[in-house]
């Protein structure tokens, strides 16, 4: 089992800013590289999803503390057009 992770303030301080609309977001690491892109009905919530649980698998918990900043970009609906 993973030990659940507190995000930093400027992490939590971005998510609370965050939309309750539909969006895309990206997580950046410190080299300011895109390291996760993600779609969500609701950013805010899904967003902070990430935050707000024990990671599951190693995979995950590596991703959450490499996350330095994130981006998002909302968008009318959460459907994936083609």
């Amino acid at each position: 089992m993973y030990d659940k992770y507190t995000a930093p303030d400027e992490i939590r301080e971005q998510i609370k800013n965050l939309p309750d609309k539909p969006g895309i977001y990206q997580f950046i690491d410190r080299e300011k590289k895109i390291i996760y892109i993600g779609k969500a009905k609701n950013l805010k919530k899904r967003v902070s999803s990430y935050f707000s649980k024990v990671p599951d698998n190693a995979k995950l918990a590596v991703l959450v503390r490499k996350i330095k900043h994130i981006e998002h970009l909302v968008v009318d609906t959460e459907r994936r057009i083609i």
